[in-house]
């Protein structure tokens, strides 16, 4: 009690507003070294500083000052002047393994950070200040490009394999025969699924510009004959039907009526008995603790003319709205939860 008074009138410390005002330092050096592939370089064992500093073609006024300040940042080790990666950078920041998840490090570093630069003129004018900043939509943009397109899907991989990886294990696969992935991206989601459970068929449901990247990756995990690509567009045509279908970091993009238009087509693409899975960074209902899905809304704002992310509460309510008689909210892992409704 005495330490909790003595905290209490304790003078002002300007440290914690400083440190979170200037974090995005610490962020632009990690996104660096995804870009400029420390990791990768490093996953083979550890390496001086002058020859990690050639291979990486950096000028030598800068080098030391980077590489020690990912070591100051935990994101290196250093020991005798050779550099190495701590354990978690080895496994999810070598781009050569399965478990990287730098692709949404990589988008991040090259769209996300200067879109955020704009975020006050996004608070004032509620418009998204993306490569549709000035007319067009961010789809057609970023899926008119074939390297920018690979480039995004292999980001909404990584940001999605953690979900996916636990959904895999948590939701009661045994009780189903199929799925399908609604706006699959990659693939990340079907492949982890079909690996966990040897019964189940799927597929993922996409714009058909993608289907090559996603029987690309499901060939390379040697899922071909269990999972197969859908080609659509979810607001134009059916929507394909399966004991369970999933939409994850999806509904968060569009708006309201949009949102209540996919969980209809959702609830009339399932049999009796089907579910619909949803996951996003679901915002915890008193909007108190989860900042991280709080922050995603705001990068909605930046990305999306109508986008936002919700409460479990809000998505239980419209789900119910649509027909559905029961929705829920399970956690997952990080920020992300999944909403599980039954038809």
């Amino acid at each position: 009690m005495q330490e909790a008074q003595g905290n209490s009138n304790a003078a002002p410390d300007p440290g914690r507003l400083l440190q979170m005002g200037m974090a995005f330092w610490a962020s632009k050096a990690l996104l660096s070294a995804v870009e400029l592939g420390v990791f990768t370089q490093l996953a083979n064992g550890p390496r001086p500083a002058d020859e990690l500093a050639d291979a990486l073609e950096l000028h030598p006024r800068g080098a030391l000052d980077f590489l020690d300040t990912l070591v100051a940042l935990n994101l290196l080790t250093r020991d005798d002047g050779r550099y190495a990666n701590v354990a978690d950078a080895d496994l999810f920041l070598d781009s050569n393994k399965p478990s990287y998840v730098g692709g949404l490090l990589e988008m991040a570093n090259s769209r996300l950070y200067p879109f955020w630069g704009s975020l006050t003129e996004a608070l004032r004018t509620g418009l998204p200040q993306n490569e549709s900043k000035h007319g067009g939509n961010v789809f057609d943009a970023l899926y008119s490009d074939p390297a920018r397109l690979r480039t995004f899907l292999h980001a909404m991989s990584g940001v999605s394999m953690g979900a996916a990886q636990a959904i895999a294990q948590q939701f009661p696969w045994s009780r189903y025969g199929s799925f399908i992935d609604l706006g699959a991206a990659q693939g990340a989601l079907p492949v982890q699924i079909a690996l966990a459970h040897s019964h189940l068929t799927g597929g993922g449901f996409d714009l058909p510009v993608v289907g090559p990247i996603f029987v690309e990756y499901v060939a390379a995990n040697g899922l071909q004959e269990r999972v197969r690509f859908y080609p659509g567009d979810f607001f134009k045509d059916p929507i394909p039907s399966a004991d369970v279908l999933v939409m994850g970091h999806i509904l968060h993009d569009w708006n309201l009526q949009e949102k209540r238009e996919l969980l209809a087509k959702c609830y009339a693409a399932l049999p009796p008995g089907g579910c619909l899975v949803v996951y996003d960074a679901i915002i915890d209902d008193e909007r108190r603790e989860n900042a991280f899905g709080l922050l995603m809304s705001l990068n909605m704002l930046i990305e999306t003319p109508g986008g936002f992310d919700y409460t479990g509460a809000q998505c239980c309510a419209w789900m119910k709205e649509a027909g559905f008689a029961t929705a829920r909210v399970e956690p997952l892992v990080g920020g992300d939860s999944m909403v599980i409704a039954t038809k």
